[in-house]
């Protein structure tokens, strides 16, 4: 398993991103720390969050999986052994997203707080703020690179123009610009980023995460009718690809799976892994059983002529 530079930046990584949404909302610390144990034992060194994850749950604020992870690097005392990425903008309570200077400057502090560290390896805008001039949000990266609190800055969620936009306004002004972009992207979910985003990331050499890499469980082949939507508290989210070429992509990856002697969710990942594009996809577990097939894909000895055959079975045009 060789590592993998981040985008422009000096940050090298294991090819596969741990998602820390499940923390606190799915898991409990206990099962977290478990988690993030095993992970790192097997290697890897690279976990995303975001300050909101999971203010969704009933009786969270926002912050619980930032808190389970600051806890975890402090048990541990390991903080220079990962990378830690997390993210600002979304909707902590106010009613809106927020990429403004004063803001960004305070939830930074708020997330150095809950990690338990005096820096965060990746900061990333999560969603777009349209209200709010894109230098005024680069400025803020600016001072907290400045000040030693943030290293690298990264992106999610932006449309093609607003990505160009900010890249293009880094450049001119001299202020910080993103080395990395989030996409939502998996092997049923290609259009999206593919049909432009996927052009400017390599343009620019942007060091692609991309998230809900298994379609929030769709291609591990647990959900194959309307009956198994009710397996877990992500099963509504997955009906959608219960569709005619959802079918073809889950039958595609199991034959795959059965050559390789592997797991569904093995396959898929491998599959992003080897996109020119993807640095790490991003993919969590709430065992270890599940994080097994994870850890799995990025040693796959998956063949050019399957990887080519799944690519020809998902595709979007």
């Amino acid at each position: 398993m060789q590592k993998r530079q981040l985008g422009k930046s000096d940050l090298q990584v294991f090819p596969i991103t741990f998602g820390g949404n499940v923390f606190g909302w799915t898991i409990d610390e206990k099962t977290s720390f478990e988690i993030l144990d095993a992970f790192t034992g097997a290697g890897f060194n690279f976990i995303d969050t975001a300050d909101i994850y999971s203010r969704w749950a009933p009786g969270n604020n926002g912050g619980e999986s930032e808190t389970v992870i600051g806890n975890w690097l402090k048990k541990n005392n390991n903080r220079d052994k990962v990378i830690i990425a997390t993210k600002v903008g979304g909707d902590m309570g106010s009613g809106k997203r927020n990429l403004s200077k004063k803001y960004i400057l305070k939830a930074a502090e708020d997330s150095l707080k809950r990690l338990q560290t005096g820096y965060i390896d990746l900061y990333q805008t999560h969603w777009d703020d349209e209200t709010t001039p894109i230098e005024e949000t680069l400025e803020a990266y600016d001072q907290l690179i400045k000040e030693g609190k943030v290293r690298y800055i990264g992106a999610s969620n932006l449309s093609t123009e607003r990505l160009q936009a900010s890249m293009r306004i880094s450049f001119e002004q001299k202020l910080p610009s993103y080395v990395t972009f989030q996409p939502h992207y998996n092997l049923y979910e290609r259009e999206p980023f593919e049909a432009s985003l996927e052009e400017v990331c390599l343009e620019h050499n942007l060091g692609v995460i991309s998230y809900f890499s298994l379609a929030s469980g769709f291609l591990t082949g647990k959900y194959r009718s309307e009956a198994d939507l009710s397996k877990s508290q992500r099963g509504g989210g997955v009906a959608k690809y219960l569709d005619a070429r959802g079918m073809k992509i889950l039958d595609t990856l199991d034959k795959i799976a059965a050559e390789l002697n592997t797991s569904p969710a093995t396959v898929a990942l491998a599959w992003l892994i080897h996109r020119p594009s993807v640095t790490a996809p991003i993919v969590s577990a709430t065992n270890l059983k599940q994080l097994d097939s994870i850890i799995k894909a990025p040693d796959l000895a998956i063949t050019k002529e399957q990887l080519d055959y799944l690519t020809q079975v998902s595709a979007w045009h």
